[in-house]
């Protein structure tokens, strides 16, 4: 498979062209010859222009690339080596919503021909690759792994906005179906990836160690912010402590915050689903879960109070918050916990505006039904800063105070700010 590849008799095919899948579309598209399919035809027109939907790419990275753009799955059964690359969310009660890539699994399956692999890259339970998805590749081709065709799983390790290890710099797990499917893989895949690639024993090791990276931040994340709640009562600033305590060279330097996004506050649902199938109630995968899905509350709860220790009443007061993405520098706004923090403060009837350098007002207001304002105001009781976008590092205090009427409060939710610069001229500071 790989020197047909090589050699451009054969076609790549990546299915899902988000924040994982053209990244990875793109970076096949300079050795190989690629098909990039997505259902979504706007996006589809979109990349056939050079421009990433997610805006997470420049033009020049479409730029000398053997990429073919589709909304067709008629196309696709002019690729032998199929790539899923499309979203794994959990649905309103936290249960794994599989319909994308079983979604997939149909289209790629209308697709499959003798000779053809295809690998999984999207998160998933452990199993699910061969338990869920491979079935329906062989009814609806009529094909049987193995003997017609090869099954593989390779985890993406994208980081949104995080320029330094992008896709080709991040050593990549692959895994396949038996001893030939592993090297066929490994060779496709180490043909763009300069890190390297690490053969898992088998496809269900290869996701299980994707499922553990994230629910393994998640669970470090959830200390962090347990500790911060305690520490807050103690009127001890945490940052302040895990500096001290990062003296020590084996101190793991995780720090406070709202925990959202499609990977770290998504990924361990999928564990706990499969734990449950098999009869375990996790523990504490669920208790970390807790304390992070919490934390909107608890911050919304301690403005409140502030609010009051001040004589203004949350009924008349208003607030803006800075930041509404799932985390800095980047445009995605899936799975955001600053949503649920304004919601948390509207149960308040609390005033709350919202502003974002990188957010799509429309997108926004299509997933959450709130709406962004263009600029700021001058009158706000309070303001919180929740994402450290780097437009935001060199406010100061004239600025917070330009923002803000008499006796202001200002939140700081990712420790941007030095205390003693801000804390200042009866301004309330706190943070996390």
């Amino acid at each position: 498979m790989y020197n047909e590849l090589v050699k451009k008799e054969k076609k790549i095919a990546v299915i899902g062209l988000g924040y994982v899948g053209l990244p990875l579309a793109l970076a096949f598209a300079k050795k190989f010859s690629v098909i990039g399919f997505d259902i979504h035809e706007g996006r589809v027109e979109l990349m056939k222009q050079g421009i990433d939907p997610s805006k997470e790419l420049e033009s020049s990275d479409f730029e000398n690339s053997d990429i073919e753009f589709t909304a067709n799955p008629a196309d696709l059964k002019r690729a032998h080596f199929f790539v899923v690359a499309v979203p794994t969310p959990v649905d309103n009660a936290k249960v794994p919503d599989l319909k994308p890539v079983l979604g997939a699994s149909k289209t790629v399956g209308n697709a499959l021909k003798r000779g053809d692999y295809v690998v999984y890259e999207s998160t998933v339970y452990p199993g699910c690759t061969e338990d869920d998805c491979l079935p329906i590749l062989e009814e609806l081709s009529g094909l049987k792994m193995g003997k017609d065709f090869k099954l593989g799983y390779s985890p993406e390790r994208i980081n949104p906005g995080d320029k330094e290890h992008t896709i080709t710099k991040i050593l990549k797990i692959v895994s396949g179906s038996d001893t030939e499917a592993l090297e066929e893989i490994s060779k496709v895949y180490g043909g763009i990836i300069t890190a390297g690639v690490y053969k898992a024993a088998n496809i269900k090791v290869a996701e299980a160690a994707k499922i553990i990276e994230n629910t393994q931040r998640d669970i470090n994340i959830s200390l962090m912010n347990e500790l911060s709640m305690i520490f807050d009562l103690m009127d001890i600033d945490t940052n302040q402590v895990l500096e001290a305590a990062g003296t020590k060279w084996n101190f793991l330097k995780f720090v406070p915050g709202l925990v959202g996004g499609h990977c770290i506050s998504v990924d361990p649902y999928y564990l706990v689903h499969k734990s449950r199938q098999l009869g375990y109630e996790p523990q504490v995968i669920l208790s970390g879960r807790r304390i992070n899905d919490g934390m909107p509350a608890f911050i919304a709860k301690r403005l409140v109070q502030k609010l009051i220790k001040r004589g203004k009443s949350p009924l008349n007061s208003k607030v803006l918050v800075m930041g509404v993405t799932f985390k800095e520098n980047v445009s995605d706004i899936r799975n955001s916990k600053v949503a649920d923090l304004v919601r948390e403060l509207m149960q308040y009837s609390i005033n709350v505006h919202m502003v974002d350098p990188y957010a799509s007002p429309n997108e926004f207001a299509h997933e959450y039904s709130l709406t962004l304002m263009d600029k700021a105001s001058n009158d706000y009781d309070a303001v919180i800063v929740a994402v450290n976008h780097k437009e935001y590092n060199d406010f100061d205090l004239d600025y917070f105070k330009s923002l803000m009427k008499d006796n202001p409060i200002l939140m700081d939710l990712k420790a941007m700010y030095n205390p003693e610069k801000v804390r200042d001229n009866g301004l309330s500071f706190w943070r996390l």
